[in-house]
């Protein structure tokens, strides 16, 4: 039996909608999961002092002191500018990645990409993401290293955005743009680890359809929660343990509250060096890896599904459509 892949049809105009909207649906998903960790990394990754106590108790206490502060309401500040940021990077992204595999194959599903293609289609796709959403994140660094009390906070997205544009121009609103382009190769090593495991995922389950001698279908296409849960989590590891020091560096000099201690990318790694050793490039990495890791495994497993969702909704309307054109004729 011939396991060769049709092209499939889309439930949107083009296939590249069907996996941005996934991926706006998954960046969402995961920023209400997950805001409250994700606020507390950029606190300690802006922080120079050094937290007491183990990473649970740290976290854990974090928490209760921002919850007793300022309540269910200051654990989730900045939630809009996060939402945004992550849903508006997670379809972008994956727009621009889904053409930019689509041109490299030259359209053909059957082609398969080398991990050095893959590798380079998430990058391109990753720096122009990260050029397009750098304000949101500047505005998210800065609203969640101030308190909603403070007169200079941000009130909402749009305010932040507004206050960085009159007082700073188009450089503030594009600061750590170059930090977020040196990220570029987070996301490229992440996915090109996750897109081997996958199509290893994949090339298995199609065998064992071949020798038990069933037809694979689109509904077919897809692999289990856990398989991507696994995949997720160990590509993101990979990439995160051998890229982080970039953000911590990013995260200090976009906030406006240490922005004269860290004025310049070499300033701050040299100052961050200096005082606190490489200790002081992971700072926040236990906290990211509680919280990137279960966001990246919500994200990848909402996203898979949507995907094939949209996927087989697209084949049952094309199936319909020729059911219904073979009856009137």
């Amino acid at each position: 039996m011939s396991t060769t892949q049709q092209p499939q049809p889309s439930f949107f105009p083009t296939s590249a909608i069907d996996h941005a909207f996934a991926g706006l649906g998954a960046g969402v998903v995961a920023v209400l999961c997950m805001h409250p960790l994700d606020l507390l990394k950029v606190k300690f990754q802006v922080a120079t002092e050094k937290p007491q106590g183990g990473i649970g108790r740290a976290i854990w206490s974090s928490l209760k002191g921002i919850h007793a502060q300022d309540g269910l309401r200051g654990l989730y500040r900045g939630v809009g500018s996060n939402v945004a940021g992550n849903a508006s990077s997670w379809g972008f992204y994956f727009l621009f990645y889904h053409m930019l595999k689509q041109r490299a194959s030259g359209g053909d599903p059957n082609y398969k990409l080398s991990p050095g293609a893959y590798l380079l289609c998430s990058a391109q796709a990753s720096a122009v993401t990260a050029i397009m959403t750098n304000p949101i994140w500047v505005v998210k660094v800065r609203m969640f290293t101030t308190k909603p009390s403070d007169p200079t906070a941000y009130r909402s997205l749009w305010h932040g955005l507004s206050s960085v544009w009159r007082n700073e121009g188009v450089a503030g609103l594009y600061r750590g743009t170059t930090l977020a382009l040196v990220g570029v190769s987070n996301g490229a090593i992440q996915f090109m680890a996750y897109e081997e495991m996958k199509r290893w995922g994949f090339e298995r389950k199609r065998l064992q359809f071949t020798k038990a001698g069933k037809e694979y279908t689109a509904a077919d296409d897809k692999l289990s929660n856990t398989a991507y849960t696994l995949m997720s989590g160990a590509s993101k590891l990979f990439a995160l343990t051998s890229t982080y020091p970039y953000q911590v560096v990013r995260s200090r000099i976009q906030n406006n509250l240490t922005s004269h201690l860290y004025p310049t990318i070499p300033t701050c790694i040299k100052k961050t060096w200096a005082e606190e050793g490489l200790r002081g490039f992971y700072r926040g990495l236990g906290t990211n890896l509680v919280r990137v890791l279960p966001g990246t495994c919500v994200t990848f497993v909402v996203y898979e599904n949507l995907a094939w969702l949209l996927r087989t909704s697209a084949v049952k309307r094309e199936r319909r459509k020729q059911l219904a054109t073979a009856e009137a004729t």
